[in-house]
């Protein structure tokens, strides 16, 4: 990859990056997550509005284009964590070039003023590729693996950082 990639907190008014961001994600890796693309398809602007103001939607691009994404949520969680991580995708053409760990820069920027300094996170236990590369930025997995209640059968595992200030 030639290009920095750039990093920024979406606004609500850019809830069509959001959207599409997310759309992408699901196109392209929609078993890594809790949703599924054919409801997302279904929501309407007033929807995807209610989810930027919900979330802290994070979003890296290279050269204009969204390559990336992931939500912030400060909330008190598991294993002491402060904030939660959702949505993280990465377009498979920007993996293993620095995108994911730029997002995570960003956050750990804020990280004391936003409390997000304890990172949480959940990944389904079978894929092992985002499990490595959350592994590589200073994830470690906590408790034992959890049923999904959205999509029974299925089982994630609990993920925590600190944020490297």
């Amino acid at each position: 990859m030639t290009s920095a990639v750039l990093v920024e907190e979406l606004t609500e008014d850019q809830w069509r990056r959001y959207r599409d961001i997310r759309i992408a994600a699901l196109e392209s890796d929609g078993h890594a997550f809790g949703s599924s693309l054919e409801a997302e398809l279904r929501y309407t602007e007033a929807e995807w509005r209610s989810k930027a103001r919900q979330y802290v939607g994070i979003i890296a691009s290279v050269a204009s284009e969204d390559i990336g994404f992931m939500t912030v949520e400060n909330l008190k969680g598991d294993f002491g964590a402060t904030s939660w991580i959702g949505s993280c995708w990465v377009h498979p053409d920007y993996r293993k070039h620095g995108a994911l760990r730029a997002l995570f820069h960003f956050i750990d920027l804020q990280a004391t003023e936003r409390n997000w300094k304890k990172q949480g996170l959940g990944v389904w236990i079978d894929n092992e590729v985002a499990i490595k590369a959350y592994e590589k930025i200073g994830f470690v997995t906590m408790g034992e693996p959890e049923e999904s209640t959205r999509k029974p059968g299925l089982f994630y595992q609990r993920m925590i950082r600190d944020a490297v200030i």
